[in-house]
């Protein structure tokens, strides 16, 4: 069977940048699912696109379908035939149905016994002649919520179409959609090359087109954008910050890219380089240039999407459009540093944070009261942390978080830094918010991590006191991102906090907030009532009855934790051989994990783990008293007073250890006690007739496990 190369390309007016790369996909993958379902063999697909064109190049395409096998399953004998052995209606029926004298059915036996089987072969459809239908369903399920459509049609896509190639080899393939008939014809760059361009086969397709000044390779726009930009960025002393995701949003905007350098005013400078970045990449698509130390210098990089004659026009042009957008910039920092910090923060008392909450002034009191409770834990002076804390919402109401929302807490360093607030006071207000997002790091400072704990907490308890835990994928105040957030800044900061402990303060601090709202709730509904002369019930006053919240949140952050450490390779068994002890301290509690992590690799971890799930299950059916003391003089054999000596010196052994929270040598020393332990399971029998033997023999056990048990739950490691 011969094969050829295949090229489709469908031709648009420009396509949503943000959408164009997912739409790329789905072309290619639609085409390639199609032949696959009609099992035409192909070789490597490229998926191809511009601002203006969606494409797919498919190496060696078979020339046809294999051929066509069916087997439809008819009527078994004894309906098919009659007692003189002519055909019943039925079968003729079945016959006809497929086209067939009965006489040429086939028979075939399964267990219900034998029956007729319409059995045929077809020559395979030529891929040429199933193209159209190949690409009429992948333009069906192409991810367009809101076609659009043009002129009087009744058929829509992303952008009106104007072009289609269906090229098989060197021959046009007749397929038509959207009103376009295919023919081997594209388009070059809409400017430099304004003529159709000649396709011969699909193997020119990539360097016909570059030599019509369109790059409809996606990799290289981009690897050329970003060279470009690099080598503009050097030439004027800097190195270029270029954002993955503004440079895919570039490459989709631009078919042959050119960098224009540009620069603006160094006044502008003054303000802080987050917001005139964010303006530059957000807004303009630009790419800012870097100096010494990451700072931000006057001069940024443009992409056209032309050659110009006059670059200084299209300069100029760049720098108009960006010029308003810094005076906005420069204005609110201005008058932010008029109004000054303390204003901004006593604005927060008219700013709902939410309605049982209280406003924003009093989430910031309940923070405050959380920094400086925790501060020790933290090496933190108790002062610091309060006065930081009291600032760490205050740029919310300040002009430049109202118009760049992404700020937030960046604003608030400068204006504490404006203020005279000592430098690690202002580095905290922006380190509160770390980590914003998945992979993001912790905050560097402990004072930061402070703020980021006792904001999380403060989060954390109130969304569950005013009953805001998250359900299904409603999460309305990131509690879950919230959660994952403290856990990660106590951990990864090797923070001893008593976690329980701090979640406790919290949520009396939130469920003060919320008797305080449905004192509020209560107060007016009652002056609402008597103004009407009507009587109010608890439930219209508002009264609610406040549960306690403290378990369901230490299990929600456990939840999280469970996912954090799944995303490192730690076995879910592991995991909940340290969640069974529930540890208050998180750092604590990943030391445990990786004691436990070590453990499992030893030859002994296998027998040691079946032996603690042996031992916790003998104990858990057992109603026996367990006594106070061993008694030795119950022993009988050296199966027993064995591994009572060796659990004695493993436990004076390991005291020391578990004091220092070295589980690692813990656990090393337990594993010596392996081969004391198989013996004493060979050799007796715990569940002895005698109640005080038996009582003896469960309590050595539990000794062992209850050792084993200070640094976790070894059993959870058993297999089965």
């Amino acid at each position: 069977m011969s094969t050829a190369p295949l090229l489709i390309e469908l031709g648009t007016e420009e396509l949503p940048v943000k959408a164009l790369p997912e739409l790329a996909a789905a072309f290619a993958d639609g085409v390639v699912a199609g032949l696959a379902k009609r099992g035409v063999a192909h070789g490597a697909a490229r998926s191809l696109y511009s601002a203006r064109r969606l494409a797919v190049l498919i190496e060696a395409v078979a020339s046809e379908q294999p051929e066509q096998r069916s087997e439809v399953l008819g009527p078994y004998l004894n309906i098919g035939l009659d007692a003189e052995g002519n055909p019943t209606p039925a079968l003729r029926g079945f016959a006809q149905k497929n086209g067939v004298e009965w006489t040429a059915l086939e028979r075939a036996t399964d267990n219900k016994g034998e029956r007729f089987v319409a059995r045929s072969v077809k020559p395979g459809a030529r891929t040429a002649d199933l193209l159209n239908e190949v690409l009429a369903d992948t333009l069906k399920a192409m991810p367009i919520p809101k076609p659009m459509r043009w002129g009087n049609h009744d058929y829509g896509f992303a952008r009106p179409a104007h072009w289609l190639i269906v090229l098989l080899g060197g021959e046009i393939v007749e397929a038509s959609t959207l009103g376009l008939k295919s023919d081997r014809m594209s388009r070059g760059h809409r400017f430099h090359y304004a003529k159709p361009v000649w396709i011969a086969e699909p193997g020119d397709y990539i360097d016909s087109l570059r030599a019509a000044k369109v790059l409809v390779d996606a990799h290289e726009r981009r690897e050329r954008i970003r060279a470009l930009v690099i080598d503009a960025a050097k030439a004027v002393g800097g190195v270029a910050r270029i954002d993955a995701g503004i440079l895919e949003e570039v490459q989709c905007l631009n078919e042959w890219p050119q960098a224009i350098t540009c620069s603006f005013e160094r006044d502008f400078l003054r303000v802080p380089q987050e917001a005139l970045i964010a303006t530059m990449e957000a807004n303009q698509k630009f790419f800012p240039v870097l100096g010494a130390e990451g700072r931000l210098t006057e001069h940024f990089i443009g992409i056209a999407n032309i050659e110009s004659k006059d670059p200084a026009e299209v300069r100029k042009g760049y720098e108009r459009v960006i010029r308003p957008r810094f005076a906005d910039a420069k204005f609110f920092f201005d008058e932010d540093l008029k109004q000054g910090l303390a204003s901004m923060n006593e604005g927060l008392k008219t700013v709902t944070y939410q309605q049982k909450l209280g406003s924003y002034a009093d989430k910031v009191t309940r923070i405050a009261a959380l920094a400086r409770s925790l501060a020790p834990a933290f090496g933190v002076d108790a002062e610091l942390a309060a006065r930081a804390a009291g600032y760490c919402k205050a740029d919310l109401q300040s002009r430049m978080v109202g118009e760049f929302p992404e700020l937030q807490g960046i604003a608030g360093r400068y204006y504490a830094a404006a203020a005279g607030e000592p430098l690690e006071l202002a580095a905290a207000l922006d380190e509160v918010y770390m980590p914003r997002f998945a992979g993001d790091a912790i905050a560097p400072s402990k004072l930061g991590q402070l703020l980021a704990v006792a904001e999380r907490l403060d989060t954390l308890a109130g969304g569950f006191a005013a009953g805001l835990k998250p359900t299904g994928n409603k999460d309305p105040f990131a509690l879950r991102r919230n959660a994952l957030g403290l856990a990660r800044t106590l951990i990864e900061g090797g923070v001893n906090l008593d976690l329980w402990d701090a979640i406790d303060q919290a949520c009396a601090e939130a469920a003060l907030s919320v008797v305080s709202a449905v004192a509020r709730s209560k107060m007016k509904a009652v002056a609402d009532a008597e103004t009407k002369g009507v009587a109010v019930s608890e439930e219209q006053s508002g009264g609610v009855h406040l549960a306690n919240h403290r378990s369901d949140l230490r299990d929600f952050i456990f939840d999280r934790l469970r996912g954090y450490y799944a995303d490192q390779g730690v076995p879910a068994q592991q995991f909940e051989a340290v969640l069974e002890l529930k540890p208050a301290s998180l750092t604590d509690f990943d030391a445990r994990l990786k004691a436990i992590a070590e453990f499992a690799q030893l030859p002994e971890a296998a027998a040691l783990a079946a032996a603690n799930k042996r031992i916790r299950n003998i104990l858990r059916k057992s109603e026996d008293a367990l006594p106070e003391q061993i008694d030795p003089d119950l022993f009988e054999g050296h199966a027993e007073s064995g591994l009572h000596g060796a659990i004695d010196a493993a436990i004076a052994a390991t005291d020391p250890l578990l004091a220092n929270r070295d589980y690692v040598g813990v656990l090393m020393r337990l594993a010596q006690l392996r081969p004391k332990v198989d013996g004493f399971f060979e050799a007796v029998m715990v569940m002895a007739d005698d109640p005080k033997v038996r009582g003896n023999r469960l309590a050595l056990l539990k000794r062992l496990s209850d050792r084993f048990l200070a640094v976790a739950d070894v059993s959870q490691l058993a297999v089965g």
